[in-house]
């Protein structure tokens, strides 16, 4: 046994990637943002071949009871919520209910300008359409219960930034049409359908449907910080950010979901190629979106990146399929964002793989 231990402890010390000096490295390029312990905190996770290599913990999860921060704990997740969204049409593609080639008019008749509209180009960002976060009435329905219908017709008149396929801008409205499609085709909500689809399959049990209602155990409270210090996240209503926006979840779940990309567990080769390759605008210039992730690189080496920003969360996740390294952040407070340093950290790795 002790000859066992030593032979391990050496694994350890020669493996660059469990190494105390990479741990180090990471602490400090996170506590150059998350450096206040009773304060709002994140969390951050380095995987490889799908193992956690790296997790912790910084600042606090509630500031009224005093309770620090886990690893364990429950973020809402804002914009990596599109992930899910892309993935569950890629998957009624799969099942032949839709296809991605499809026109939104086929499925919202009276949507304008719906007949030259696809659904690929939702899930580009190219459709064109209107913002409804940078629409004049957003406050007015903020903290209301709306379905996806009347989220859908709250925007669709707005007049549209662009024509379809004329240019990438990223645009939470596709993602709402998105959402309502996969309702109207799948005959489920769109929360009962990323649940029974999605986290259910992969084993997701700590993820959810964003509710400020419900008890979920493990919860990470959010904040805003104002100049005389930390207030409770603003209220909204979770059916406004919708299939854009408003899923929750946790370090180890979103491993999970990581993992079930790389296995095919939802999606065969080909549906999954389609969610990360780079599509092209009607002149013919590539876009660095596929469906749902932003595929860029770090010293060349491609990337598939993502990060939400939701009242009183951040969160940021970069990974690199040809070493399999998934990097990862979660914060409590919009005014700490884990973006650039999971950026750092994920640059970090690819620094001391190339060594």
């Amino acid at each position: 046994m002790k000859n066992l231990l030593v032979l391990f402890s050496l694994i350890l010390l020669t493996n660059p990637l469990f190494s105390q000096d990479l741990s180090e490295k990471a602490d400090n390029i996170i506590k150059t943002e998350f450096n206040e312990k009773e304060g709002p905190g994140g969390v951050f996770m380095i995987s490889k071949k799908g193992k956690p290599i790296y997790e912790k913990a910084f600042g606090s999860a509630n500031l009224e009871l005093n309770v620090g921060m886990l690893t364990k704990n429950v973020f809402q997740i804002g914009s990596m919520t599109k992930q899910f969204t892309a993935v569950a049409v890629l998957i009624l593609e799969q099942e032949g209910k839709l296809n991605t080639s499809d026109l939104v008019s086929k499925y919202i008749p009276d949507y304008p300008n719906g007949n030259k509209i696809s659904i690929h180009q939702l899930l580009t960002h190219t459709s064109g359409i209107k913002d409804f976060t940078k629409t004049k009435g957003l406050s007015e329905i903020a903290q209301k219960e709306m379905t996806p219908k009347m989220m859908v017709d709250f925007f669709k008149s707005e007049t549209a930034d662009l024509q379809p396929g004329e240019k990438f801008e990223y645009n939470n409205s596709g993602y709402v049409v998105l959402g309502y499609i996969i309702e109207l085709v799948s005959g489920k909500t769109y929360e009962d359908f990323i649940k029974s689809y999605i986290f259910d399959k992969v084993g997701m049990n700590n993820s959810y449907y964003a509710t400020d209602r419900k008890v979920i155990k493990n919860r990470a409270y959010g904040y805003h910080q104002k100049s005389y210090g930390y207030v409770n996240k603003s209220v909204i209503s979770f059916s406004v950010p919708y299939a854009s926006g408003s899923l929750m979840s946790t370090l180890q779940d979103m491993l999970k979901w990581q993992n079930s990309l790389n296995q095919n567990l939802l999606l065969n080769k080909k549906e999954t190629a389609k969610a990360f390759t780079k599509y092209k605008l009607n002149n013919g210039e590539e876009i660095e979106y596929g469906y749902g992730w932003h595929l860029k690189n770090i010293n060349g080496i491609p990337t598939r990146e993502h990060g939400g920003s939701i009242f009183g969360f951040k969160s940021m996740g970069v990974y690199i399929p040809s070493e399999d390294i998934y990097v990862l952040g979660f914060s409590n407070c919009d005014c700490n964002s884990p973006t650039q340093i999971v950026k750092d950290i994920a640059e970090l790795m690819v620094k001391d793989l190339q060594k």
